[in-house]
């Protein structure tokens, strides 16, 4: 199965939620207030947020006037470039560098382990050398899991007993990265956020580390965030971004929800760029994020199958 035929069907869930209540919308009656507030609650089911939802619906009004459209049919098309602007260009993950620097934050729960596990295998698959950091030290059965991944993607790992420094293992496994010339090291760090400011200092900490072990290196700072929790998840990732300077996110279980127009929320309100989603359970179901599919898969009507 081909990358787009498993974002059409990881979709499934929030195209016939978003579309289960558009497609009543462009009957081709005339385009009135009424519609205009249709749109808007429809767009806010959809977990696109109440701000998304509200820009989307006023970018359409001034369209609207400016193109002289006069039925709802017509609009269709407007909004789907509307929301291909909003998720902007794409941005792959930033592997520059030998090595390069994965660091991976989040709550527990929202499956940034397996994440992990499944970008190992990814990045193997393309012929990268992958060591992994157990740096979330705080629960043993975090370490156990991580390990049981890293075992199935075939990649390596460096891990220490419970409760150790977090930063202590990050050191160490950038030692055996450049003793072993890995390509890649990807870092589980704990899943909390318990404290904006301590967290902040244990990720700058981990981040000076990285810098003094491998000077100069491409670093990405990915969130992982679960699909299912919609709006939720935007606010996850807000108090994220205030307490660490997060380049990219890793947007789990979007085949599980109806909630991916969180998306689209997440690009406009916080403009931090979705850089890779998971449309399945499989090991090889994370794939990178491309606009234009997701807007294509999203939009995709009866008849353009």
């Amino acid at each position: 199965m081909g990358l787009f035929e498993k974002l059409r069907q990881g979709l499934k869930k929030t195209k016939d939620s978003l579309f289960g209540g558009l497609s009543g919308l462009f009957s081709g009656s005339e385009i009135t207030d009424d519609f205009y507030d249709e749109l808007e609650e429809t767009l806010i089911l959809s977990d696109l947020g109440a701000k998304t939802s509200e820009d989307i619906v006023s970018g359409l009004r001034q369209r609207v006037k400016e193109k002289k459209l006069e039925t709802t049919d017509q609009v269709r098309d407007e909004i789907k470039e509307m929301i291909g602007e909003m998720l902007g260009e794409d941005s792959p993950l930033d592997l520059s560098t030998t090595p390069s620097v994965i660091l991976v934050i989040g709550v527990n729960g929202v499956g940034k382990t397996t994440a992990i596990g499944k970008l190992s295998h990814q990045l193997k698959e393309q012929g990268k050398k992958v060591l992994v950091a157990a740096a979330d030290t705080f629960r043993a059965a975090a370490i156990e899991q991580l390990n049981v991944w890293t075992e199935r993607a075939g990649v390596d790992i460096i891990k220490h007993n419970e409760g150790s420094d977090p930063a202590a293992v990050v050191y160490d496994a950038l030692d055996a990265a450049l003793s072993r010339k890995s390509d890649v090291v990807i870092i589980d760090t704990a899943g909390r956020l318990h404290n904006k400011q301590n967290l902040m200092q244990e990720l700058s900490k981990i981040s000076r580390i990285v810098h003094q072990k491998a000077e100069n290196c491409a670093l990405e700072v990915l969130i992982a965030l679960d699909a299912t929790t919609g709006q939720n998840a935007v606010n996850q990732a807000r108090a994220f971004n205030d307490a660490a300077d997060i380049t990219g996110i890793i947007l789990t279980k979007l085949d599980s929800s109806a909630k991916g127009g969180i998306v689209i929320s997440i690009a406009n309100e916080l403009k931090v760029p979705v850089k890779l989603i998971s449309v399945g359970e499989k090991i090889d179901d994370l794939q990178p994020f491309v606009a234009k599919d997701f807007v294509e898969a999203l939009f995709e009507t009866e008849e353009s199958v």
